[in-house]
């Protein structure tokens, strides 16, 4: 059985070259161990930061202890999203010897943040003996129930190498055809080397739950029938202006708007990985609820002469 710390050490324990002749050996999860999900995207742009943050919160509201770990190293931004100007970065961890918990910053609700940083001009010196230790670091934390790890978009070493080392891969798209067909090459290039059976997908800025469920089902049959590969449904966010706002707040809507579209959206998804059930009928009413508004919007004149 493999603990959390040899199951990160998958990353650095396989010569780059060979990830596409070895099938990544899976650890048997035990109770006290946190679950690993990488969290990845197949073009930038999707509101993949977006959605890791306000999952974190809504899983530490919930209950659950959680570590984000903003893996996109020198152009992470999730401590933006939280309003945080962090003192120190995975950077120092890896350069300076620094501790993780020596690092960490806390946001709401108490969860932990592993700031990736902004403009590290010594990225390209993060070997595999620095990225051995760090991970090393991070595999020995204790009393996290979840470490999600947000990486950098597209496909390259780095990001691949993380969905390795994890648990759990959910991969964010949207509806658009150009995000659709890069988060398919995503999926196609993680099947070719074998480096997970399955995903989760969730999908983002749906004007509906009917739009959202579409757009999977579309996308699964594509995945299904030229790469074989099992896709899960996660769930999928609407489109809201609160989450324009939060982010020029610099305050996740998590927080600040927890009753608004995209936060019910998020506990949906937060309840599904958290292993209970999702309440579908809600989520009916309340795209009814958001159909009827908007025809009163559009037809309410007419209605009223």
């Amino acid at each position: 059985m493999l603990d959390q710390a040899q199951r990160l050490r998958q990353l650095v324990s396989e010569k780059e070259s060979h990830i596409e002749n070895r099938e990544f050996t899976y650890a048997e999860k035990t109770g006290d161990e946190a679950k690993v999900i990488t969290v990845t995207s197949g073009k930038g742009g999707v509101g993949k930061s977006n959605f890791v943050v306000n999952l974190g919160i809504t899983l530490q509201k919930m209950g659950k202890s959680v570590l984000i770990f903003d893996a996109d190293v020198g152009m992470g931004n999730d401590d933006v999203l939280m309003g945080f100007l962090p003192k120190y970065n995975v950077y120092d961890v890896m350069f300076k010897d620094k501790q993780i918990d020596e690092v960490m910053v806390e946001g709401p609700f108490g969860i932990k943040l592993l700031p990736g940083g902004t403009g590290i001009s010594r990225i390209d010196e993060i070997d595999e003996h620095r990225r051995n230790m760090f991970l090393n670091k991070l595999g020995s934390l204790k009393g996290f129930d979840f470490i999600l790890m947000d990486t950098g978009a597209g496909i390259n070493r780095t990001v691949l190498g993380f969905i390795k080392c994890c648990e759990e891969l959910i991969v964010v798209t949207t509806p658009e055809p150009t995000s659709l067909t890069d988060a398919y090459s995503l999926v196609k290039v993680v099947n070719h080397f074998k480096i997970k059976p399955t995903a989760k997908v969730v999908i983002n800025r749906v004007v509906d739950y009917k739009e959202g469920q579409h757009t999977f089902d579309k996308f699964n049959g594509v995945v299904g029938k030229f790469l074989g590969m099992n896709l899960e449904h996660l769930g999928s966010i609407s489109e809201d202006r609160k989450l324009i706002q939060a982010v020029r707040e610099q305050k996740p809507f998590a927080v600040n708007y927890p009753n608004c579209s995209a936060a019910l959206d998020i506990n949906e998804i937060a309840l599904k990985l958290c292993g209970e059930k999702s309440n579908k009928k809600v989520k009916d009413y309340k795209d009814y609820l958001k159909r009827y508004l908007i025809s009163f919007h559009k037809e309410g004149r007419k209605w009223l002469d």
